[in-house]
């Protein structure tokens, strides 16, 4: 029998989705954490949110809303999820787009990274 994590989230996914994270935006989410101060428990953040991503336990917290100004008046609202739900957002991303990439249909025009545009 085996009493492993239940799901294939290893260490080293994690690690690899924080890399990731921390070369784009450093803004806090609810919790008011930014990317250096999650950096300044590294180990232990990332290892409790390893923890619950492969035990299946991890629930991504509220978002922080902050309205962005329009180029023509009005408001756009922009959603800033917590560092760690960053993390485990780009750990679901880089597990499935190679299996969903392979089967997206190329006439779609929604936006696939890497894709080529076709010229016709």
């Amino acid at each position: 029998m085996n009493f492993g994590k239940s799901l294939p989230i290893t260490k080293q996914m994690v690690w690899s989705a924080y890399k990731l994270v921390r070369t784009k935006g450093k803004a806090a989410g609810v919790d008011g954490q930014s990317l250096d101060g999650f950096a300044d428990d590294l180990e232990n953040n990332l290892y409790r949110l390893w923890n619950r991503m492969a035990s299946g336990s991890y629930f991504p917290p509220p978002v922080r809303r902050v309205e962005i100004p329009k180029v023509n008046g009005g408001f756009r609202p922009l959603g800033i999820p917590t560092v760690a739900d960053r993390i485990a957002q780009m750990v679901v991303k880089e597990y499935l787009e190679p299996d969903l990439d392979a089967v997206f249909d190329p006439d779609s025009f929604g936006y696939r990274p890497r894709s080529r545009l076709i010229r016709l």
